[in-house]
């Protein structure tokens, strides 16, 4: 049997902090926040109804929405918000820039500012959970 070495762990040099080392600034009074989705209101949306989660005047990090995708939206883009779609029910196509992508549930999309986009629903609608940096702006979501 082939002899093992055995390494001694180096030590972990721990510093003390500073007030350098302070988290940064976010705006946010709390210092956590939890929301149950299903719980929220629902509001129209250009493609269905949205669960806005995190909507707050001092939040200036992101927004969480639950969406019900129940009819093909209408394409539109941002340009200062980032969404994050998180598929999960239903199947369907996103239109980015003027192609058709198929998406299905367990699939996550990146929206960058200034990218066209739109739901365009399958046999049934979809749900996703979409992560919108910064937080949502309704005036920002702009039409051709």
């Amino acid at each position: 049997m082939p002899k093992t070495l055995k390494r001694t762990p180096k030590p972990v040099e721990r510093k003390t902090p500073t007030a350098e080392d302070a988290p940064i600034n976010t705006g946010l009074e709390l210092p956590f926040e939890f929301a149950t989705l299903g719980e929220i209101p629902a509001v129209p949306c250009p493609c269905g109804k949205s669960r806005r989660a995190f909507r707050r005047p001092d939040n200036r990090v992101c927004s969480v929405h639950l969406v019900e995708i129940s009819q093909d939206a209408r394409a539109h883009y941002h340009k200062g918000q980032t969404e994050t779609y998180y598929f999960l029910e239903g199947e369907g196509q996103m239109e980015l820039d003027g192609k058709l992508y198929s998406v299905k549930p367990g699939m996550a999309l990146m929206i960058r500012p200034g990218t066209r986009h739109r739901a365009v629903v399958g046999k049934t609608p979809m749900k996703i959970l979409n992560i919108v940096v910064p937080p949502f702006d309704a005036d920002d979501e702009w039409f051709d």
